[in-house]
């Protein structure tokens, strides 16, 4: 691990059932993202196929890989052959029966610098993931790459504090969120604006609480994989917030892009010094959190 500043990118794009299709178009960008400068480049959350748990279906485990097979292999040949680091989220398939949501950490070597499997799961309309995963068992995890130390969570996680602090406290310069989040399209007008601005502040204040880099990357596109079904509108603007919760890039609610920010470690040092919220902490008076419920 370098002590050094590096660039991080995001790759905000629509993807479609077919895994093929999928694997060829997210190498093509993370290519392009490492041409405009990006050193630790994040794939939106399930890159190989469209959002499938918009329904409980058997079939869409058939979506589902082992480990280390055509995923790692096609992006660790490309991040070595880049000389980049890419987090690739994939659909697990750790044994008969047994499914996990989970990202690779994949160093610039090509080798794995590490492995996360999504720890809170979601059962929302549209949102049934608790039919296909399995909660992660590798707990909340920082890694070293060649250009820094990073954290990776994957969408629920964003909305709980404990997986950013529990990552921030170890070392971690960002954390990133690779993430499938949008609209369903009967609600967008009443609530679409509330939803989507509870999203952003919630993670943007995970980056004031920890002085940290945090980096949301997410899926753009309509996607209705159930005809019957009204679809999910995702809201895309994926967005990369520093260490005080200031807004470094943000992209469009529909268009494919790449987000690209620097991680300025310099910076992120003199804010934790001027809010000292780790030195503050009442570690001695936290007990309960490990409580379901305080009755």
């Amino acid at each position: 691990m370098k002590n050094k500043n590096y660039t991080i990118a995001l790759t905000q794009i629509a993807l479609d059932g077919t895994p093929e299709v999928n694997l060829k178009k997210c190498m093509e960008w993370v290519k392009k993202a490492a041409r405009q400068g990006g050193q630790v480049i994040c794939l939106p959350e399930l890159y190989s196929s469209f959002y499938f748990c918009q329904s409980e279906n058997v079939d869409y485990f058939e979506l589902a890989e082992p480990l280390h097979s055509t995923s790692f292999t096609a992006f660790s040949q490309l991040a070595k052959e880049l000389g980049v680091v890419i987090i690739v989220p994939f659909f697990e398939k750790r044994a008969a029966g047994l499914y996990h949501n989970t990202a690779y950490i994949i160093n610039a070597d090509g080798t794995e610098a590490g492995l996360y499997r999504k720890m809170h799961i979601p059962d929302d309309p549209s949102y049934y993931e608790k039919f296909y995963f399995t909660p992660g068992d590798l707990g909340f995890k920082a890694f070293d790459t060649r250009f820094g130390r990073i954290g990776t969570l994957i969408c629920w996680d964003q909305w709980y504090p404990e997986g950013a602090r529990l990552t921030a406290l170890q070392g971690a310069d960002v954390l990133f969120y690779p993430t499938a989040i949008g609209w369903h399209p009967h609600e967008k007008v009443q609530y679409g604006e509330k939803q989507y601005g509870a999203w952003q502040t919630v993670q943007r204040g995970h980056a004031v609480a920890n002085g940290i880099y945090v980096a949301a990357c997410n899926r753009v596109g309509f996607e209705r994989p159930v005809e019957q079904s009204a679809g999910i509108e995702f809201w895309g603007a994926s967005f990369i917030a520093g260490p005080q919760g200031e807004i470094l890039a943000q992209a469009s609610h529909d268009q494919e892009e790449i987000l690209l920010a620097e991680i300025n470690l310099a910076q992120m040092e003199d804010v934790r010094r001027n809010w000292p919220f780790l030195r503050d902490r009442r570690i001695d008076a936290y007990g309960d959190i490990t409580k379901r419920f305080i009755d």
